[in-house]
């Protein structure tokens, strides 16, 4: 209707009929005890008590839809299928060999993949559009979690600085950030991103950020044409390493915490408690990294 403009256009979008509306909002206002609309020529306009309604209403079908989503996912869960929404480099590693352990153990679960970064795979999972999330938090950003989710902590993951193979500091053991303070820098995706940008102004410094890609591969292949340092994950190194690149831990020792997510309702499905307690397996493996 508000879209719409009148009555008989509001009908035509929908498929109903023109008296079935007009009842329906005639319904409406009896609810609300007030006036929604006012006949303005040949079309409606809100009246204010519509307009402040009509502010809600976004809010109010998102509810609804989210809800409807979790419903559907509860259904899905009982009949033996899981949707995980994954980072990319847990999608790399973590994943893959936990579908190879339920595929071995539980031959008909049926696991479907997604991937977002955190906290976009938060937010699906808030609005039903995925069962389990796998997300990482850096300790020192304090990022804030969707309230009503069960966080399943799976593994600490160690941060590596990535150098030209050629680099000086390419012969040490370990690296401080402090001594990379005059270099320039390839950033990652926007929260590891984040990550850099406090934990060197943690050492006094702002990176000079020359070049910034989601893409780890391509993040590596910078590093290696010697046009910036890079901080990655572990994880990342264990599956994709490039030749030209050397990595170091970096001293202190800095981590990001890898966990899943849950609703509280879905802990109790057998399909759900199944993919758990397979990634915490896979995690026990590489802690650490």
């Amino acid at each position: 209707m508000v879209r719409c403009g009148s009555y008989s256009a509001a009908a035509r979008a929908l498929g109903y009929t023109q008296p079935a509306i007009t009842q329906q909002m005639k319904a409406l206002e009896r609810e609300t005890g007030s006036a929604l609309f006012v006949r303005v020529g040949r079309g409606l306009r809100l009246t204010e008590a519509g307009e402040a309604l009509a502010r809600h209403t976004s809010a109010i079908l998102d509810a609804m839809s989210a809800a409807q989503e979790q419903m559907n996912a509860l259904a899905r869960l009982r009949a033996g299928r899981v949707r995980l929404c994954a980072f990319p480099s847990a999608n790399s590693t973590l994943v893959p060999e936990t579908l190879a352990g339920l595929t071995a153990e539980h031959p008909a679960l049926r696991v479907d993949l997604l991937e977002n970064e955190p906290p976009e795979s938060l937010r699906r999972l808030t609005r039903g559009e995925c069962d389990i999330a796998l997300a990482f938090t850096y300790p020192g950003l304090h990022e804030q979690v969707p309230e009503g989710l069960v966080e399943i902590p799976l593994l600490e993951d160690q941060l590596t600085v990535l150098l030209p193979a050629g680099h000086p500091l390419a012969r040490r053991r370990a690296v401080r950030l402090t001594d990379l303070a005059g270099e320039r820098w390839i950033a990652g995706c926007p929260r590891c991103r984040a990550n850099l940008l406090h934990e060197c102004a943690q050492e006094g410094f702002v990176p000079d950020v020359a070049f910034m890609t989601d893409d780890n591969l391509a993040v590596q292949s910078l590093v290696a044409e010697g046009l910036g340092v890079a901080m990655l994950p572990a994880l990342v190194l264990n599956f994709m390493r490039h030749p030209k690149v050397a990595g170091r831990p970096l001293q202190p020792f800095s981590r990001r915490k890898i966990s899943a997510y849950v609703l509280p309702e879905h802990l109790r499905i057998p399909a759900t408690a199944s993919v758990l307690d397979q990634l915490r397996t896979v995690a026990a493996r590489k802690d650490g990294c």
